[in-house]
């Protein structure tokens, strides 16, 4: 089983393989509209357009399951995230991350790549995994990980 293996359903309702982003770093994040992390889409996106040229993307998943900080429709989160953020990166449909309904890639992720004391479970909203080029998870970040704390890690794996 690979990174590249899984199916999402990006914002606009259309089906996508993850294998279309074979060959390139990853930074794959749970997002929300109204959470106290959210003026982090300012320094992913800074983060996206410095290095996208360079083979990384960020995958942005919207989560309603911490607080109900993600209440919006699709079109109502990528509205924000575009007037708000300018973001430009990948966005998908809202997934759960936790629980019997968590998406078939974050069950992945988390097995992959344990949080804090070995635990699975996603805390909160923004957790972070980055995955090289050859889809493996290298680093899970937590929510107060910002964009240019990942940024020194990320660096090297763009070569």
């Amino acid at each position: 089983m690979s990174i590249y293996d899984f199916q999402v359903t990006a914002i606009d309702g259309n089906a996508q393989a993850l294998d279309t982003y074979q060959g390139k770093v990853l930074l794959i994040v749970n997002v929300a509209s109204k959470c106290g992390f959210t003026p982090q889409y300012a320094g992913l996106e800074a983060l996206y357009r410095k290095y996208k040229d360079k083979g990384f993307e960020v995958l942005g998943f919207p989560c309603d399951q911490f607080g109900h900080q993600e209440p919006g429709n699709e079109a109502e989160i990528q509205s924000f995230c575009s007037l708000n953020y300018d973001v430009s990166f990948p966005l998908f449909a809202k997934i759960e991350v936790n629980g019997n309904q968590a998406h078939p890639l974050y069950q992945y992720l988390k097995s992959a790549q344990k949080g804090l004391f070995g635990t699975e479970a996603i805390k909160w909203n923004f957790t972070k995994f980055l995955v090289n080029q050859d889809g493996a998870i290298v680093q899970r970040y937590a929510p107060t990980d910002t964009p240019e704390r990942i940024e020194k890690d990320l660096v090297p794996l763009l070569s």
